[in-house]
């Protein structure tokens, strides 16, 4: 029978290079450790890098009341890690890095460079003490060691901290692929199960409409679930529709579907009152056609008059009718599109099986951070703050259960630290 390998002792491991695992190695490393970070994949922080392509957006400008709203019923847990790394922090932390930024008109804050790569680079000469590891996915635990599978076969570490940030389950091709759930739920970890969040929808459009209109924008409409409203732009794709509109919508349309009860309301002209439209449409149109006549008195063209027509055409008699199709235009929502395609996900490790710092409860001295959490944020800056934020945050109290640990360990005069015990399931 094969021997098994030996088991390497170190002192911290953060298993996960993206984000939340990078910002835990920055705050052991600040505290006087050296930890060692493990990466499935043959780079770090892929997802960081391809949101980064068409412009990192850091965070957002504003005050640190409207910032924690922004995360709903999620924002009093992460409270005190964004209290420690919110906007301000994220901002200043991006300028101590040496990257210029800017913020848009919306608020949003990017770096100068409009990408995440020269960030990154910085980042990573700031942790040069940090040890890397790619690729080294991952496999759970074998008794008390971390078990991993290599290039060179599998590999057994024994750590006095670890700190867990392997992802949620979005983009799986980039790391996320959420297959540390079953190790945890064996160990008697909680795991909320994942569904997407910031992603498109599906509608059945004709074919017509899907030739005609793919790949469109429609910019300076409102969208409205229940109560939720957002304003801004969505793009038409030949599913159904996505962008940054879709996305601050998805989570109340994604629930509400989920209980039979969607109900998504397109306005769009949402600078202009019904009223204001009836009165504009009813003027005589004499020989002008219909496009020509909506184009003329109510802005109503291209895309916006192919959705007119395309979701409400029974609508398209009368100037009453017409100009309440234009407030509130009901989009037929299918299905959310599948969680792989979805920028993030909600759902991941029970808030009740972690303590204060992020250690889980039944597993002392493992510590997790980022979209392994039950959280979701909408886009906009918030997401990656976040995952930031629980980041430093598990790092600090790693490394402060790590040294203090230690030192009861020294007071008691055993001569080397015990690895971290598990306890397992009752």
């Amino acid at each position: 029978m094969e021997e098994p390998c030996p088991v390497e002792p170190v002192t911290a491991a953060v298993i996960g290079a993206g984000p939340a695992g990078l910002a835990a190695a920055e705050a052991l490393l600040s505290a006087g450790l050296r930890p060692v970070v493990f990466e499935a994949k043959p780079s770090v922080a892929r997802k960081f890098l391809m949101a980064g392509k068409s412009g990192l957006n850091l965070t957002k400008d504003e005050s640190a009341e409207a910032f924690l709203a922004a995360f709903g019923d999620d924002g009093a847990r992460l409270a005190p890690m964004l209290a420690a790394f919110g906007p301000r922090a994220a901002m200043d932390w991006a300028r101590g890095l040496g990257e210029e930024i800017f913020t848009g008109s919306s608020g949003r804050v990017f770096p100068t460079a409009m990408k995440g790569s020269p960030l990154l680079r910085r980042w990573l000469q700031r942790l040069s003490g940090v040890e890397f590891r790619t690729r080294w996915r991952w496999q759970g635990w074998n008794g008390e060691a971390l078990v991993f599978e290599t290039a060179h076969g599998p590999r057994r570490v024994r750590a006095q901290v670890a700190v867990l940030a392997l992802g949620g389950a979005s983009w799986p091709r980039l790391g996320s692929d959420a297959a540390w759930v079953p190790w945890l739920e064996a160990r008697g970890v909680g795991v909320r199960p994942f569904r997407p969040a910031n992603m498109g929808f599906d509608v059945a459009w004709s074919a017509h409409f899907a030739a005609q209109h793919a790949g469109a924008p429609v910019k300076n409409v409102a969208l409205r679930v229940g109560t939720r409203q957002a304003r801004g732009e969505l793009v038409v794709t030949r599913q159904g529709i996505e962008g940054s509109l879709v996305y601050a919508v998805s989570a109340a349309l994604r629930d509400a579907l989920g209980q039979g009860e969607a109900e998504l309301l397109l306005d769009l002209a949402p600078d202009v009152t019904r009223d204001t439209l009836i009165r504009r449409l009813s003027k005589p149109r004499g020989r002008a056609s219909l496009a020509n006549h909506l184009r003329k008195a109510a802005g109503i063209a291209g895309v916006r008059a192919g959705l007119l027509r395309e979701l409400a055409p029974d609508a398209l008699g009368d100037p009453v009718s017409i100009a309440g199709a234009i407030k509130s235009l009901p989009v037929p929502v299918l299905r959310s599109r599948p969680l792989a395609e979805a920028i993030s996900s909600a759902g991941g490790i029970c808030w009740s099986d972690l303590d204060e710092g992020l250690m889980l409860k039944r597993l002392p001295g493992v510590f997790a951070a980022g979209e392994m959490l039950d959280w979701e944020a909408p886009t906009g800056g918030y997401l990656l703050t976040a995952s930031l934020a629980t980041g430093f945050h598990a790092g600090r109290a790693a490394a402060k259960w790590c040294t203090e640990s230690a030192g009861l360990h020294a007071a008691a005069g055993v001569g080397q630290s015990r690895p971290i015990a598990r306890k397992e399931p009752e």
